[in-house]
């Protein structure tokens, strides 16, 4: 079974297409949206652990900009 992206394609063929693409493939748009999300859920997992050593339930701003600066 295919696991369900979260991002939203047509987000990502958005942020595309700000960069400057004139068109854009469903491929690359699937790629991107791969990655994207990968990264965020790292992040996400960093800054969840953080806040645990922390004794802390509430994910904050700085627990996000700490874990994605590492």
């Amino acid at each position: 079974m295919a696991k369900r992206r979260i991002i939203p394609q047509a987000a990502v063929a958005r942020l595309i297409k700000r960069a400057g693409a004139e068109r854009v493939s469903p491929d690359s748009i699937k790629v991107l949206s791969e990655f994207l999300e990968d990264i965020a859920t790292d992040i996400a997992s960093r800054a969840v652990r953080m806040a645990r050593y922390a004794k802390r339930k509430t994910i904050t701003r700085d627990d996000i900009e700490l874990a994605a600066s590492e």
